[in-house]
């Protein structure tokens, strides 16, 4: 895997993460699954790509992190957007609707566009 695909991932998941916690604060568990039953299970995110990624957002200071109690009175972190990750998630949004939208345009293209005028 090159790094631009690298950092595609990332930033898909970053993206994730952050819509993930505009409902409110979570624990990692509680993303993973989130993630993956919003998108009927076809993204899963494993634990291993999950936390670096929570703390890696937690260094841009796009969430910050609590210790709690779960559902289940187990110690866990929760964590939650700040300003910042919220503006992010705002623009990132924007972003992704513009990339997705273009690739739903050529993969639903039935003949090449025609040839440009000089």
């Amino acid at each position: 895997m090159d790094k631009s695909q690298l950092e595609l991932i990332r930033g898909t998941l970053d993206v994730l993460i952050l819509k993930s916690l505009i409902w409110g604060r979570l624990h990692g568990y509680a993303i993973a699954d989130l993630i993956r039953r919003q998108t009927d299970g076809t993204l899963l995110v494993e634990e291993g790509t999950l936390y670096p990624a929570l703390w890696r957002l937690e260094g841009k200071g796009w969430v910050e992190a609590e210790w709690g109690l779960s559902d289940n009175n187990r110690k866990a972190k929760y964590y939650s957007l700040t300003p910042e990750g919220k503006r992010q998630l705002r623009q990132a949004s924007r972003t992704w609707q513009v990339y997705a939208e273009a690739v739903a345009k050529l993969l639903s293209a039935t003949h090449p566009p025609a040839p440009e005028e000089n």
